[in-house]
């Protein structure tokens, strides 16, 4: 008899899973956001994966806060003349698509061939409304990608880089390096990422660990130096948002979590509290 597949499969699955997230957000009647892309790009793969997960409703709050503040990030940055953005680990974002965006904003969208021949697929019928590159690249291939950032960073004025749910995903040692190639270019100036407590990563290892491991894509990075984590490899925190405090705000959250919401927050070393946040990074000097 043959074995039942997986939940997720590989770490291109983790973008089908977030997707359907989106999805669900958007067809709330008081959405934060309209994804209309999001339902068609989960496809049946991700109804699969959350369907199978457990506690897959717990966390939602989660995933739609953090959509909403990297949404007001990026366009608090182009509002600001940022001129290019570069999404690495670029899954099944429809930023591009979805958000009013300046026509001349160059968007450049970094993953494996496989997910974005995927999302070509989709949306091959869809006008985005700034200028969309597409770059198959396994960001593991350290050379390939500092040539990369090499010629992005020489063809951009001020360009920002997101790395939307990547990090978990690396070693302290994989995200260092990254850290170090992204503040190589001059103009790579700005930096939004999501950032886990060692507390919180313990608490969602217990949850899906066991299934993302056998994926081959186990959850990792959660520095105990919390956003200071960076400024080593070239980048300070700018600003750092609590996604707990933020669903708060946004209506998001159960009775518990809106008492938990309450508590003082803190934007340095978190420890064991199961803390977790979106940071606008600058480069060192810039």
């Amino acid at each position: 008899m043959s074995q039942p597949q997986p939940a997720i499969r590989n770490i291109s699955d983790t973008a089908h899973w977030a997707a359907v997230y989106r999805a669900r957000e958007s067809e709330r009647p008081d959405a934060l956001f309209q994804d209309r892309h999001a339902r068609r790009l989960a496809g049946a793969r991700g109804e699969q994966i959350f369907a199978s997960l457990p506690a897959r409703d717990r966390n939602e709050w989660a995933w739609v806060a953090r959509t909403v503040l990297f949404d007001r990030f990026i366009a608090d940055q182009a509002g600001q003349g940022v001129d290019t953005i570069v999404n690495l680990a670029a899954g099944l974002d429809a930023r591009p698509y979805r958000m009013p965006l300046p026509a001349s904003l160059r968007w450049i969208e970094v993953d494996l061939p496989g997910i974005l021949a995927h999302k070509e697929e989709i949306l091959k019928d869809e006008k985005p409304s700034c200028v969309l590159e597409r770059v198959r690249l396994d960001l593991a291939d350290v050379e390939a990608r500092r040539a990369l950032f090499d010629r992005l960073g020489r063809s951009a004025r001020r360009a920002l880089i997101i790395t939307e749910g990547l990090l978990i995903y690396l070693s302290a040692g994989e995200v260092a390096a990254l850290a170090r190639d992204l503040a190589a270019p001059a103009s790579f100036q700005r930096w939004v990422l999501d950032l886990a407590s060692p507390g919180l990563l313990r608490l969602m290892r217990k949850r899906v660990g066991k299934e993302l491991s056998r994926a081959s894509a186990p959850f990792q990075f959660g520095p105990e130096e919390g956003p200071e984590f960076f400024t080593p490899h070239g980048w300070r925190p700018a600003e750092v948002r609590s996604l707990l405090q933020a669903a708060a705000q946004l209506g998001r959250l159960n009775l518990f979590l809106r008492l938990m919401s309450l508590l003082p927050d803190s934007t340095g070393r978190q420890g064991s509290r199961p803390w977790s946040g979106v940071c606008l990074m600058a480069r060192q000097g810039s």
